[in-house]
């Protein structure tokens, strides 16, 4: 990969090439990080952001990390004076996102992959890993240390916010993710200019750090895994741990609604009013597995009752649908959709 270079500052530069990038101050940064290598509240010269390479062996990354981190920064002929993090996304998918001000500038610089998608607090039993989210902001201004924090806070919420939008979910539970398991964030300021103390969501910073890195993330990820922006309702639903074989076994256990995978896949496909009944109710479900329960209902029966069906000729009113092991939104709508798939039959 060739060398690219973009000017962030007056004293301070991106640089991208093969798999490191690295953002550059001759005359040094204050840092705030999540890091690997060297990371907490550092003084340094540059932050790294090192990609894997292809055909790089995993044991071997994990034996001796160091070996890759200081191999990847000679590249740029560094030996000191930085910090490091890694990723297994590709550095030529990242992404950076600029905002200017008149009394400071945010630029963010982002890397991302989430097929290892967690949602903070959940219970995981980590196999693999195959996902990295890793954030560079860097301010041209003169933040406080506690201004510093702020940002990599806001920072972070952000990046929730751009897998919220993008409806990641949880390898472990189908959950909303919140990000990675091994994301690193990294606040990097270059301490020129105006002195800034709030860096919260709402003040004037947070506000640039919001938006910068929720959209750099948004474009990183799209560019290492462009399938979060091409799902399928049928994808959509295995991601919430709801695959094509469980929908079919499940509804199949009312009389008369005996349904192959690819009975139920031959009526999803194509049929816009069924997926969106589908991925409707998958969004309330969402609701139902927090006990959000809306004042309008008087329960979830209720509000599943909404979702049914009852015009189909045959009379399914007696059926148990308590053996049904689906939650209760997307119970209602998949009984509805093969109900009148079996209707038309």
């Amino acid at each position: 990969m060739d060398l690219q270079e973009f000017n962030l500052a007056k004293d301070t530069k991106l640089i991208v090439k093969d798999n490191v990038l690295a953002v550059f101050c001759d005359n040094g940064l204050k840092t705030v990080s999540s890091a690997f290598y060297y990371g907490g509240h550092k003084q340094v010269k540059t932050v790294l952001n090192v990609g894997v390479p292809e055909g790089y062996n995993d044991r071997s990354l994990h034996l001796d990390p160091l070996e890759l981190i200081t191999s990847s920064a000679a590249k740029l002929n560094l030996t000191k004076d930085y910090l490091a993090m890694v990723t297994a996304a590709k550095i030529q998918n990242y992404s950076l996102i600029a905002q200017k001000h008149d009394d400071f500038s945010v630029s963010v610089a982002a890397t991302a992959g989430c097929k290892h998608g967690e949602s903070s607090g959940e219970q995981m039993d980590v196999q693999e890993i195959r996902g990295t989210i890793n954030i560079i902001v860097f301010i041209d201004a003169n933040p406080t240390d506690s201004c510093m924090v702020a940002s990599l806070i806001t920072a972070t919420e952000a990046k929730s916010a751009a897998l919220r939008d993008l409806d990641v979910r949880s390898l472990y539970t189908g959950d909303s993710a919140t990000g990675s398991i091994t994301d690193s964030v990294t606040i990097a300021s270059n301490g020129v200019g105006k002195k800034l103390a709030l860096a919260g969501p709402a003040s004037k910073l947070g506000k640039a750090v919001g938006y910068c890195t929720r959209r750099a993330v948004t474009e990183a990820l799209l560019k290492q895994e462009p399938f979060w922006g091409s799902r399928t309702v049928l994808d959509r639903l295995k991601e919430r741990h709801l695959p094509l074989e469980k929908l079919a076994a499940e509804v199949s256990k009312l009389d008369g609604l005996a349904f192959t995978p690819e009975d139920v896949g031959n009526n999803l496909s194509g049929n816009p009013y069924a997926g969106g009944l589908l991925l409707a109710a998958a969004k309330l479900d969402d609701d139902y597995k927090k006990n959000l329960l809306p004042a309008d209902f008087e329960s979830w029966e209720q509000i599943s009752k909404c979702l049914g069906d009852s015009t189909s000729p045959t009379d399914y009113s007696k059926q148990p649908y308590e053996l049904v092991d689906l939650p209760p939104g997307i119970k209602a709508a998949l009984i509805r959709v093969v109900k009148t798939a079996r209707g038309r039959a």
